[in-house]
C-alpha cells in the first residue's frame, strides 16, 4: 500500500513549510469589551420586555469532539462550554449560569463568562461514568427549577432559546415547572446578529486574515508529490499558529474533474489536479470567516478552464453591488450572469435552478449513480469509489452566499434570488460562485465581505481570487 507513516508526514511537512512566512501582517484584535456585552444585554431584555417574558432561559448542548450545538452563550456572555443561562428580564437580577453536566474537559480560559455572577456545577453523572445514579441533563432541569423558584418565576411567561439538542431539557423544566408558560423565542438573539458592530467586524477581519495565512501556507507546500492531508496540515498548521480556534471547519477536495467539499484522504497531488479549499469555518475568538480558492497542477482542459473562469467572473459582477441600499437579489443574480451567458444556466432562480444536491425536479428522491470510478489512492487503502459524486451538475448550491457569524450558529440570511432585503452597513457575508459537473470540471471560488458606509471591504483580499498555479516541477504565481 502506498501510505505513508505518520512520522514521516510530520517530519517532511516541518521540511515543506522551513521557510514560509506570509505575505502581510496579521492584526489580532483583543478580546471584545465588556460594554458590548452589556449593551447585549440590554437589548436582550428590551426584546424580553416588549415580548411579555419575565425571563429567558437559554440552553447550549455539547454535540462532541469539545464543540458546542450552537454560539447563544458566547454570544451572550463569552461562555465557550455546554450551558443553561438564566436572564430574568428585570434589570436588578444577576445572570445564573448552570454548566459542566457534560464530559467535555475544556476550562477557562478563554472564555471566562462575563455579566454572570453564580455559576454552578451540575456534574457529568451516571451509572458507567461515575456509579452514581442520575441523568446530567434531569439534574440541571431540577437546579434550573430551584433557581427560578428563589427569583419567584415558577408561573410566569419564559422565553426559551436552545436547538435541537435542547428538547430533554426542555421537556424536564416543562414537567418540573407546570405554571409556567414556556415561549420558544430564539428571534431575540437571531435577530441582533443581522447587522455587525465595529468591534465585532474587527473580529471577521481577524478570522479572515487567518484564512489568508493558511492558504498562502497551503499553496506554499502544494506541488505534486505531496498529498491532500499535508496541504491540510500546512493551512491548518499555519492559521493555529497565528491564533485560530480549531483546525476542522473546512474542505480540501483534489481530483482530475475538480471535485469539492471533500477531507483529506491520502490523495497524492499529480499533473492535471484540481485543488479547491473551501474554508467553511475558520474561528478567531468565536467569530468565523470563509472563502474558497482554486489551485491547478499543471496542464487542466479547456472547458475546466472556462468553468473556473466563469466562476472568477460571477464573483467579480457580485462585488461590484455591493453597497447599502441594494438588494441581495441582484448581487446573486450578478453573480450567475457568466453562467447563463455561456448557456451552462438557464436562469439565476433558485426555484428552477439544479445544483449538485438537489432532488429531482418533482422534489422526489435523487438516485446516485452507481459507477466504479478509478481512484489509485483510495485504493491502494483497500476500498473503492463505487458511485458518482455529486449526483448532478449544476452549482453547489442554488444561491450565491450567505451570512458570516460566529461558530455554531444558524446563517441570519442568505445571497439568494428570492431575497429582497436589501444590504446594511455592517453586514458580513460570503460570495461563491460555485460549479461542478461529475467527472468533468468544477469550481469554488469566493471571498468575505462587510458593508461599509459607501460601498464594502472585502476582508480576504490578501489572497487574489483567481486560481493559484503550480508547475509540475516547481510553484508559481
Amino acid at each position: 500500500m502506498n501510505i505513508r507513516p505518520i512520522n514521516t508526514g510530520a517530519r517532511r511537512l516541518g521540511s515543506l513549510l522551513a521557510d514560509f512566512e506570509p505575505d502581510f501582517e496579521f492584526s489580532a484584535p483583543l478580546p471584545l469589551p465588556i460594554e458590548e456585552f452589556e449593551e447585549r444585554l440590554r437589548r436582550i431584555r428590551r426584546q424580553a420586555v416588549e415580548a411579555g417574558h419575565d425571563a429567558i432561559i437559554v440552553h447550549t448542548g455539547g454535540v462532541g469532539w469539545f464543540h458546542t450545538s450552537n454560539a447563544y452563550l458566547r454570544y451572550i456572555c463569552d461562555w465557550m462550554r455546554e450551558g443553561v443561562l438564566i436572564i430574568p428580564t428585570d434589570a436588578d437580577k444577576e445572570l445564573v449560569l448552570l454548566s459542566f453536566f457534560t464530559q467535555s474537559v475544556l476550562l477557562p480560559p478563554g472564555g471566562e463568562p462575563v455579566l454572570v455572577d453564580e455559576i454552578w456545577q451540575i456534574g457529568p453523572i451516571g451509572r458507567e461514568y461515575a456509579d452514581r445514579p442520575g441523568d446530567s441533563i434531569v439534574k440541571t432541569a431540577e437546579k434550573c427549577t430551584s433557581i427560578l423558584s428563589n427569583m419567584g418565576l415558577t408561573k410566569a411567561q419564559i422565553a426559551k432559546i436552545g436547538d435541537r439538542t435542547s428538547s430533554t431539557f426542555w421537556a424536564a423544566l416543562k414537567e418540573l415547572v407546570p405554571k409556567s408558560k414556556f415561549v420558544a423565542d430564539n428571534g431575540i438573539i437571531d435577530r441582533m446578529q443581522k447587522v455587525r458592530s465595529p468591534c465585532e467586524i474587527e473580529m471577521f477581519r481577524a478570522a479572515a486574515q487567518l484564512i489568508s495565512i493558511g492558504t498562502q501556507a497551503a499553496y506554499h507546500v502544494a506541488q505534486p508529490g505531496v498529498t491532500d492531508q499535508e496541504i491540510y496540515a500546512a493551512f491548518t498548521y499555519a492559521q493555529l499558529a497565528f491564533g485560530g480556534e480549531t483546525g476542522d471547519g473546512y474542505q480540501i477536495g483534489i481530483n482530475e474533474f475538480g471535485t469539492h467539499c471533500g477531507k483529506p484522504y491520502g490523495h497524492i497531488v499529480r499533473p492535471g489536479d484540481l485543488i479547491n479549499l473551501y474554508i467553511s469555518n475558520v474561528t478567531y475568538r468565536g467569530y468565523t470567516a470563509q472563502t474558497a480558492r482554486m489551485i491547478a497542477i499543471g496542464n487542466i482542459t479547456q472547458h475546466q478552464e472556462d468553468i473556473l473562469a466563469a466562476c472568477i467572473d460571477g464573483v467579480r459582477r457580485a462585488e461590484k453591488l455591493i453597497k447599502p441600499g441594494v438588494l441581495m437579489r441582484d448581487v446573486n443574480n450578478a453573480a450567475f450572469e457568466p453562467l447563463i451567458e455561456r448557456g451552462l444556466l438557464a436562469s439565476p432562480e433558485a426555484r428552477t435552478m439544479p445544483y449538485n444536491w438537489g432532488p429531482m425536479p418533482d422534489g422526489e428522491a435523487r438516485l446516485v449513480p452507481r459507477q466504479y470510478v478509478e481512484n489509485v489512492d483510495w485504493e491502494a487503502q483497500g476500498r473503492k469509489l463505487m458511485h458518482v459524486y455529486p449526483a448532478t451538475r449544476g452549482p453547489h448550491n442554488p444561491n450565491l452566499g450567505h451570512s458570516v457569524g460566529m461558530a455554531g450558529a444558524l446563517n441570519s440570511f442568505n445571497i439568494s434570488s428570492h431575497n429582497y432585503d436589501r444590504l446594511e452597513e455592517g453586514m458580513v457575508f460570503v460570495l461563491h460562485t460555485q460549479w461542478l459537473e461529475p467527472l468533468s470540471a468544477g469550481c469554488n471560488v469566493g471571498d468575505c465581505y462587510v458593508v461599509t458606509k459607501d460601498g464594502f471591504e472585502n476582508l480576504s483580499r490578501h489572497t487574489p481570487l483567481e486560481t493559484f498555479r503550480v508547475t509540475e516541477a516547481r510553484r508559481e504565481q
